[in-house]
């Protein structure tokens, strides 16, 4: 705490760039709760306290996570050269990641998990697809920050960086939704949408892990490529081949963790036809684990 204190005395512009990364930060986190609301046309007040609707809380805090998570690859402090260039980049970034991950909650609806009306079962309190709901942001907020801290400046180029970035990124989640839905529909006798649509929260809970892990090997793959907007679509070509290199390698690692953490217990009938949320939660936390530990051997 006290070297807190003596490096804020020492560099009194630290303070400035706090206030004004905090400032626009808390801003966007307000307009999470509001866009959600003027999107799905409804009081989020009465959601949240009068009808103690807890689907729609875990959906609002996954896009409050994601808003927070793509921020904080918006902030640079001093290397701004100045609180009007470091105002002008979050607010700009900022922006930038409230319109992505909005879009990328559209696509995981319309394209990952397209059998269902997704608002319609949050506001029945559906908590299986509240969480799947919320994890969908959390997951393209990991690759917008990604992203962003890549590229370089606030360009035409930089913004084509972005969005083709978070496109690898909608893509990846559709691949393994897809992979995810046919292997659960090979051992059971629904689909894994009809599934969620029951509430099936195990399921939804080792699903939201290999969201989360699959975006965060798409994040990994960005620490091989150098950001040069000459050669931005060579470098964009690369993401894309590192990142499938890395999803298959996220894989095949945490298949064989969880084989081993596991061991003796049976995985499939434990969280499929026994709804287990503690097995479940275990397997989101080895992709998890296993995901980060690439990462930082990555970095």
């Amino acid at each position: 705490m006290n070297e807190l204190i003596t490096t804020l005395e020492n560099n009194g512009a630290l303070i400035g760039y706090l206030a004004i990364d905090m400032t626009v930060a808390i801003l966007f986190l307000v307009c999470i709760r509001f866009t959600m609301g003027m999107f799905g046309k409804l009081d989020t007040g009465d959601e949240l306290a009068t009808k103690d609707n807890f689907a729609y809380g875990i959906s609002m805090a996954g896009g409050v996570a994601a808003m927070g998570i793509a921020l904080s690859g918006a902030i640079t402090g001093e290397v701004a050269g100045s609180y009007q260039v470091e105002l002008i980049g979050m607010l700009t970034y900022g922006l930038a990641a409230l319109v992505l991950i909005k879009a990328g909650r559209y696509i995981h609806d319309k394209y990952a998990l397209p059998a269902f009306d997704k608002q319609e079962l949050i506001i029945n309190r559906n908590n299986a697809v509240g969480i799947v709901d919320a994890a969908s942001a959390i997951a393209t907020a990991i690759v917008v920050r990604a992203a962003i801290i890549w590229v370089d400046g606030i360009s035409v180029d930089t913004f084509i960086a972005l969005a083709v970035a978070w496109i690898i990124s909608q893509v990846m989640l559709v691949i393994i939704t897809r992979i995810f839905e046919w292997k659960y529909a090979k051992y059971n006798g629904i689909t894994f949408q009809t599934a969620l649509a029951n509430e099936h929260l195990a399921l939804s809970i080792r699903y939201s892990g290999y969201l989360i892990s699959t975006a965060m090997s798409v994040t990994a793959a960005s620490y091989f490529i150098e950001f040069n907007i000459e050669q931005l679509w060579l470098g964009i070509a690369q993401w894309i081949v590192i990142s499938v290199i890395l999803m298959v390698l996220l894989t095949l690692l945490t298949t064989v963790a969880k084989l081993l953490v596991l061991w003796g217990i049976d995985r499939r009938q434990e969280v499929e036809d026994q709804q287990n949320i503690g097995v479940a939660t275990i397997e989101l936390t080895i992709s998890f684990s296993i995901a980060l530990l690439l990462m930082a051997l990555m970095s």
